[in-house]
Formats: structure tokens, C-alpha cells, sequence
């Protein structure tokens, strides 16, 4: 019943969103107001192909986050208004879309969540204003806003060989000084809810790091040809620091790409200073290869819903199942024909390439975001147990990890240990049946199926509230304890300025400071080792993008893409990015000066993807 319920209810939002929807013809119009990605790709297709995969042109498309949205507005009432998603689809807010739609129904531009345009049409200072921001309108001969004064441009336009005059571009390339600086990236990385909660506080804790000490912006860092690190910085090119954290980075190397910035009709223009466009994050894609990355040629091919009917994971379009599919076998309309099929696979295969390009650099990125600066053996006694302690260091030092969301973020050691027949002595950090970590959070914790993890190390921020929801609720005197029995966004009484939350709620910060480390302890009693030694024991260091309870919050408003929560879940879960892991033999007969901690070889966490999408 349950179920049936919160399908209807999306299914009502949607229905109702769409009554308001523009006349048909609109859609074609809209392309003169804010130009798609795909009208800059014919010039820049490396910074198109990059931006394609990115977490940018991700960010509307993530089921995930559709969902948050709706959930947040359904559960306030609607007076979250459209705080959330006017981040993740500027142009789609601008349209006046609704918040609650499915994606499958908005515009095409708005599907592209963080595009072009959205930077590179802002030609105003904001500052940290919830996105509220501006785009300059108009189609493909406006003029853009970029990071130089478009010198390398205006020689291109008037260089004969480049035949310009024949085609459609902007006509001009005006320079915009906040592009190269973090203020550009805090209009969004900076979020301040209406009762005066800060939910991201990334350019925040940007600002007073020793990064931006050093002159250091965010473009520095994550525009690079490092993911996540500036080459340029002696800080982190100390030798000390880059040995420990198992990755190389020549600090002679520029810390910028150069290269021709556009390719017109076949000839580059000249090299110039290169900016990575792939922006490298935590989040991976969990949606159908056919609907991202963004593809024109997967778009031509199909739209969003019959790529959904395509089965990749049972081998459409591949030989080994084309040439073994029984004559009976039944296709979807669009995927009737063997030669659509084929067509489909080879568009496939560029996704799957792409993908295993991004999740490369997403695990570069992770590694130069965490590191185990150290594993300490403390005691190792049959009798009294085994004590160790792990230091996780942050070996960033532009913002703590994790930052942005960080309720949502996780990064936490799984520790296992196994006496010399394999059986397990000690486990923290491991996953219920539902792929969350034991912590109060986990469903099976709170039905007292499972116990709870009380040595897990959790870098995960939770938030803290007063009480959940209005309503009647039993109190000695007489004084309501909410002003409505309805839930609402409403903004607070007090000032909020200095504590950065309202009284009713807060967030119990755990991560870590630029440059900082923690100590996750653990301690195995004696009476829970079997004595068959030696033990193995492994640490792993794991990050995560959302945890499970977050879907199970969520699933009141459904899933778009026909996604069941178990589809997040499963996804979610196989995406989780095993950092670091260190592996030692103990035995608890000898001293423990001789345990010895050693990092095992983690080249297959950056050819998971890679490995399993040729399969596909």
C-alpha cells in the first residue's frame, strides 16, 4: 500500500507540473535564450566531452538528488521553494519549471544541469547568494564570458583559414575576472537555508584554509591537470608529504594544461592555458549508460524512455548475445531491429569509455583528498586482545574532508579481523544487509536486528535536531511547542550569524580540517580471539556517496527513471571507492614491534570500472 502511495505521488507531481507546461513550439525558441552544451561541442569538443561526464552535467540528471528535492519540498510544505534545485538546473529555475517534475519531462537544457552557459553567461558579481544568480540571454552569437580577454579569438576571427564567416559562434569573448577566483565557485558552494541552516559550507572552510593563505583557488585544484591537487604549491609537493600519500606529482610540471582552446573546421586555434572541465567529485553516475554522460549521438538515437528499455546488462548489441538470441525473444518497439541494437552498443561503448575515464580521475581525486598517515600497534596479547589505532589525515589543504554536503558524505575504515583458519574475530565499519555501516542510523540497528558499531570511524556529519515534526505533543504547561502543527521552512526569530543554525536543528561536524588528521581506535578483547595465530587483520578506507537511510528517507516521493529504491541502494553501494587499504599479520605470541602494517595494491579500485564496462 505503501508503495502504491508514493509512486501516485510522484506520478501527482509530475501530472501536475506538466498542466503548466509551455506550448510545444516553446522548446525550439528556448534554444535562442540559453544555447545548449552540444552548440559549443563542434569548437570544443575536449572541453565538451570533459564537461559531458562531469558532476556538473550530472547534477539534474542524478535520481538521487531529483528525488531530495521533491522530498524536501513534499515534507516542508513546499515553502523550501525551489532552494535546492535552482543549483542543480539554473536555466530549468530561470523556465520556471517545476521543482518537483520528472526529468524525463523537462527541457533538454535543463537536463544539462551545469552548463556552458551557466558560467560562462554570468557577467556580474554575486557572491554567496544560494545561486540566486543571473544569465545573460540570448543564442549563439552573444558574447561569452571567459577567464582571458579573448585575444587568441579576436586573431582566429580575423585569420582567413579558419572560415568563420560561415558559421554560427559568439561573437565576441569579454573577460570576467571572477572566473579564476573561488567566489565564482561559492555562489553555489556556499548554502545558506532560509531559517539560517548552512548546509555547505565548502568555500567557507576554503576561506580560511591554508590554501587560500597561499593564493591557492579553487580552480587551482580542481581545473588542474591533477585532479584535486595544485601542482605548483610547495606545500604539497614536499616530498615527505607526496611519498606518504603513495602519489606522484612532479612539481615541475606546470600545474595548467596548455593546447588549442578551440577547434575550428579541423584547424586548432593557438595554445593558450588549458582548464579541466571534468571536475572530478565524489559522485558517480548510477543511471542508464544511454542517458549519461550527455551523448548528442545517444539523443538522436533514442529518447530518454527507450533508452531505459534497453537492456545493456543482458548484452544487447554485442555478438555473443545477438548470435545466440532465440527467435521467440521479445524486444521493446525501438529495439526491434537488430541493426538499432548494434547501433546502440557502439554508442555505448563511448559511454562506457568515458565513464571508466571519470572514474579514473574520481579516484585520483579521492586519494589526494584521504590518506592512513599511520597504523600504531599497541598491545597484542592472547589474554588481554589486540589495540591498535589508525590516523586518517586530511592531505588537502583548500577544505576538510569531506566537504559540501557533508551529511551525506561517506568516508569511514572497515576493519576486519581473521584468525589463521579465516574465521572472523573483530569487525567494524561493516555493512547491514541494507549496505548501510551499523551506526544509530542504520534500519536493522534501530529494529535491534543488528548491533550497533561502537568503535566505527565515520567521517559523515549528522544532523541534529530538536524534534521532527508539528504537532500535538504532551508538555506541561499549556505553550505550543511549534507554532503550527504543519511543518514549514520559516525563517528563524534570532539571528543565526554567528551560530550558523536555527535552535531547532545543527550539524555535528566530523570531518576534517585542512591539513588535519583523527585517530579511529580500536581495541579486541581477549575473550573473542580464538588463539589459531596468526591473525590477519585489514584496513580499508572507504568512501561513499550517500548512505542507504538517506534512500529509505527519500522513497516517500519514488525514484525517477522507474529506479526502485533497491536500484539506488544496489548502485550506491557497488560504487563505494575502496581508497586505501593496509594489511598486517599479527601474532599475538610475539612482540608487537613487529607487526608490520603494508598497503596492498589497489590498481584494481581504478580498473573496477574500466574491467566491467568492456564486459557490458
Amino acid at each position: 500500500m505503501m508503495k502504491k502511495f508514493t509512486i501516485s505521488l510522484f506520478i501527482y507531481i509530475i501530472s501536475v507540473s506538466t498542466l503548466f507546461a509551455e506550448d510545444p513550439h516553446e522548446a525550439i525558441f528556448l534554444d535562442n535564450r540559453f544555447p545548449s552544451a552540444k552548440t559549443c561541442r563542434p569548437c570544443h569538443p575536449q572541453h565538451y566531452r570533459e564537461w559531458s561526464v562531469s558532476p556538473h552535467a550530472y547534477a539534474q540528471m542524478s535520481p538521487v538528488f531529483n528525488t531530495m528535492q521533491a522530498a524536501v519540498s513534499f515534507l516542508t510544505n513546499g515553502t523550501s521553494n525551489d532552494f535546492c534545485i535552482r543549483c542543480h538546473t539554473p536555466v530549468g529555475t530561470i523556465l520556471g519549471e517545476a521543482a518537483g517534475m520528472s526529468n524525463l519531462d523537462r527541457h533538454p537544457i535543463s537536463r544539462e544541469s551545469i552548463t556552458c552557459i551557466v558560467c560562462h553567461r554570468v557577467n556580474q558579481t554575486y557572491g554567496k547568494v544560494n545561486a540566486r544568480f543571473s544569465i545573460a540571454e540570448g543564442d549563439l552569437n552573444q558574447p561569452v564570458l571567459g577567464s582571458t580577454d579573448g585575444t587568441i579569438f579576436k586573431e582566429a576571427v580575423a585569420d582567413p583559414k579558419y572560415s568563420l564567416d560561415r558559421m554560427e559562434y559568439h561573437r565576441d569573448v569579454q573577460r570576467f575576472f571572477q572566473l579564476n577566483e573561488s567566489g565564482f565557485c561559492g555562489t553555489c558552494h556556499d548554502l545558506t537555508v532560509i531559517n539560517g541552516f548552512r548546509e555547505i559550507e565548502a568555500f567557507s572552510e576554503y576561506k580560511s584554509s591554508p590554501a587560500a593563505g597561499r593564493g591557492v583557488s579553487c580552480q587551482d585544484c580542481h581545473m588542474g591537470q591533477a585532479a584535486g591537487v595544485y601542482t605548483e604549491d610547495e606545500e604539497l609537493n614536499d616530498s615527505a608529504l607526496c611519498n606518504s600519500c603513495h602519489v606522484e606529482v612532479d612539481k615541475d610540471i606546470p600545474n595548467y594544461r596548455t593546447g588549442p582552446a578551440a577547434v575550428v573546421g579541423g584547424k586548432e586555434t593557438k595554445p593558450r592555458k588549458l582548464t579541466n572541465h571534468m571536475f572530478a567529485g565524489p559522485d558517480y553516475s548510477i543511471i542508464h549508460p544511454g542517458i549519461f554522460p550527455h551523448n548528442p549521438n545517444a539523443e538522436e538515437m533514442a529518447t530518454i524512455s527507450e533508452w531505459l528499455t534497453f537492456d545493456h546488462e543482458a548484452g544487447w548489441g554485442t555478438d555473443e548475445f545477438e548470435d545466440n538470441v532465440s527467435d521467440d525473444y521479445v524486444f521493446p518497439e525501438r529495439w526491434a531491429e537488430i541493426d538499432d541494437r548494434y547501433d546502440a552498443r557502439d554508442i555505448l561503448d563511448e559511454q562506457f569509455e568515458l565513464l571508466a575515464e571519470y572514474w579514473e580521475e574520481m579516484v585520483l581525486l579521492l586519494r589526494h583528498g584521504y590518506q592512513i598517515a599511520e597504523i600504531v600497534t599497541e598491545k597484542a596479547d592472547e589474554k588481554k586482545g589486540i589495540q591498535f589505532k589508525v590516523r586518517v589525515r586530511n592531505v588537502t589543504n583548500g577544505h576538510n574532508v569531506p566537504t559540501s554536503l557533508n551529511i551525506v558524505r561517506m568516508a569511514f575504515l572497515q576493519v576486519t579481523i581473521t584468525d589463521s583458519e579465516g574465521a572472523v574475530v573483530f569487525q567494524s565499519g561493516d555493512l547491514d544487509p541494507n549496505g548501510d555501516v551499523r551506526d544509530r542510523h542504520s534500519i536493522y540497528v534501530r529494529n535491534g536486528q543488528l548491533s550497533r558499531d561502537k568503535q566505527l570511524f565515520n567521517l559523515q556529519s549528522k544532523v541534529v535536531t530538536r524534534h521532527l515534526k508539528g504537532g500535538e505533543h504532551e508538555q506541561v504547561l499549556p505553550v505550543n511547542f511549534s507554532p503550527s502543527p504543519l511543518p514549514f521552512s520559516r525563517p528563524s526569530t534570532t539571528s543565526t550569524v554567528l551560530t550558523g543554525h536555527p535552535r531547532g536543528v545543527r550539524i555535528h561536524k566530523r570531518s576534517i580540517k585542512p591539513l588535519g588528521s583523527r585517530w579511529a581506535k580500536y581495541k579486541v578483547k581477549g575473550n573473542a580471539l580464538t588463539g589459531k595465530v596468526p591473525y590477519k587483520a585489514n584496513i580499508k578506507l572507504i568512501t561513499g556517496m550517500f548512505p542507504i537511510n538517506l534512500i529509505h528517507a527519500l522513497h516517500v516521493v519514488g525514484f525517477d527513471y522507474g529506479m526502485s529504491p533497491r536500484d539506488i541502494g544496489d548502485a550506491i553501494v557497488e560504487r563505494h571507492v575502496v581508497v586505501w587499504e593496509y594489511e598486517a599479520s599479527i601474532d599475538t605470541a610475539k612482540d608487537v614491534s613487529q607487526v608490520s602494517w603494508k598497503r596492498a595494491d589497489l590498481a584494481e579500485t581504478v580498473e573496477k570500472w574500466g574491467g566491467e564496462h568492456e564486459n557490458r
